[in-house]
């Protein structure tokens, strides 16, 4: 039980914070200003679902106070709010829920207005559009801090997307102060977690791959002698119990000069294929300088895409050196030639009845005109390729040449050249980085990581694409506290839209994660 004297505190606080809030009133009269409202984040002109959280802003600013209208088109609907001196606009779940609802398939009008010098301004109106397809409901990401420097503080986070409900599914922080050496990579739903299924790996003290089959929970060794490494970037095929890996072997280097800070890279990596009713892991391509990188499955489960880069110092390794020596020797020659490393795009055929690979095939020689391609996704109609290139390398979070590209599938398949193809995602990039991004499960909203705040921490942005593949202005994840976003000293990592919550609880999968004897060790198929 509270104390007494706590709670009297604690409503007395309430209660100056509310009389304190400045009437929500339109003024009748105002100056209309020629510079729009300096907000933050930038929600102008952005297209929305009709099911996202209220998109709490900022003015950028000075003022006594503010007021912001929220109206329909015609005038019939209204949603007022104030904001005193910090100009922190907090919109009412309900009233928006009703506005976007009202507002659907047209616009939000926003009028914003300051009070300053004892007189009112207004900003020039701006619109909100709202989509009328609705995104998925929850969104999963990793939270790091951004040097990747240390294992502390890490966690996989589940948002609702129609409120500011976080949760967390697991994290190691500093809540245990036993045992909590481990990285932890980031969340893979399967299907956009529809059957229940999902992983993530841990490394260091207590390593393994955490499979989560509904609210069962369990921990797989995935090491095995026949694979070039760990289990890293994973595939969930659509709909088998299958997952199809890359094996990778990856180091950082930290620049001096270089103003993309960080260079993590492969010095090997191979595609591996994982039955997880079996428990069987198997190789699909063994190879010594060719490197192999980021599956992902089309729809229908047929073909495979990936990332691969011909590394032919590589194969200049002598054999003679095995073990840490060989990797050693990989490494310094990955690292000599970091900025030469550019990755194809490249696909397979897959024979559910067999399942067996076809021999690879040439999609985009991303090398041939200076580039490297990373994180093909399919949208879930299996005509569109989004992926990221960037100058060189394959961990593009860190390259701020980084930008997202999109290359239509189904017009490759009559027969137009895929060099003509693709095209870069011009309303959604930025001068800044573009990474890690997933489609919704109706292939309207993309969401993606960027530094385009501040250059250093990643954050989600959500872009709106359309039927006929055009894609809009994107909008950053709207937070209870617009600010919020700017005091949160983490970056998020790979960001994936689900239709349901991880259904494991925090504790069975923390379970899983510390209990050594429960571990099972994968078998070679």
């Amino acid at each position: 039980m509270k104390p007494l004297i706590h709670t009297l505190l604690i409503s007395a606080a309430a209660i100056v914070a509310v009389s304190c809030k400045p009437d929500a009133v339109v003024p009748t009269d105002s100056v209309d200003l020629k510079a729009n409202a300096p907000i933050y984040p930038d929600y102008s002109n952005v297209v929305v679902p009709p099911n996202i959280a209220p998109l709490n802003f900022m003015v950028r600013e000075e003022g006594d106070e503010f007021v912001c209208q929220l109206t329909t088109k015609d005038g019939k609907h209204e949603l007022v709010t104030a904001a005193g001196e910090d100009g922190k606009f907090n919109i009412d779940t309900l009233e928006w829920r009703n506005l976007l609802q009202e507002c659907r398939g047209s616009d939000i009008y926003v009028n914003v207005f300051a009070h300053r010098n004892g007189k009112w301004l207004h900003y020039p109106t701006f619109n909100i559009t709202v989509a009328p397809e609705e995104i998925d409901p929850y969104l999963t990401y990793r939270l790091i801090e951004p040097s990747y420097e240390l294992y502390r503080q890490l966690g996989i986070y589940e948002r609702c997307l129609s409120n500011f409900e976080e949760r967390p599914v697991y994290e190691n922080g500093d809540l245990y102060s036993e045992g909590n050496n481990h990285c932890i990579n980031c969340h893979t739903p399967q299907q956009y977690g529809t059957g229940g299924a999902s992983l993530f790996h841990v490394r260091g003290d207590h390593g393994g791959t955490i499979f989560i089959h509904g609210d069962k929970v369990e921990r797989i060794n995935m090491k095995n002698d026949s694979t070039l490494g760990n289990a890293v970037y994973p595939a969930w095929h659509p709909e088998k119990p299958w997952i199809v890996f890359s094996s990778n072997l990856t180091g950082q280097a930290f620049h001096i000069t270089n103003t993309d800070k960080i260079e993590v890279i492969d010095f090997g990596s191979d595609l591996v294929f994982y039955d997880v009713e079996a428990n069987k892991i198997s190789n699909v391509l063994k190879t010594t300088t060719e490197m192999e990188t980021f599956p992902t499955w089309a729809p229908d489960g047929k073909r495979l895409y990936y990332c691969s880069s011909t590394f032919t110092p590589l194969g200049e390794v002598p054999d003679t050196l095995q073990g840490e020596d060989r990797n050693l020797a990989c490494s310094d020659s990955v690292l000599t030639h970091f900025d030469e490393v550019r990755y194809r795009l490249m696909t397979l055929d897959f024979d559910e009845s067999s399942k067996r690979f076809s021999a690879p095939r040439l999609l985009l020689d991303c090398p041939a005109i200076e580039k490297s391609a990373t994180l093909p996704r399919v949208s879930p109609d299996g005509r569109w390729l989004l992926f990221t290139m960037g100058d060189y390398g394959q961990f593009h979070i860190w390259h701020k040449s980084s930008d997202l590209y999109l290359m239509d599938l189904h017009a490759v398949e009559k027969g137009v050249p895929p060099t003509e193809a693709y095209r870069p995602l011009t309303n959604a990039n930025s001068s800044n980085v573009e990474s890690y991004h997933t489609w919704s499960s109706n292939g309207r909203w993309i969401v993606f990581s960027s530094r385009r705040d501040d250059g250093s921490f990643t954050r989600p942005y959500i872009c709106y694409f359309d039927a006929e593949g055009k894609e809009y202005k994107p909008f950053l994840l709207p937070q209870e506290d617009p600010e919020m976003n700017l005091s949160r000293t983490k970056s998020y990592n790979i960001p994936e839209f689900a239709k349901h919550p991880v259904k494991a609880s925090f504790d069975d999968i923390r379970r899983a994660v510390y209990d050594d004897e429960a571990v099972r060790r994968v078998k070679t198929q």
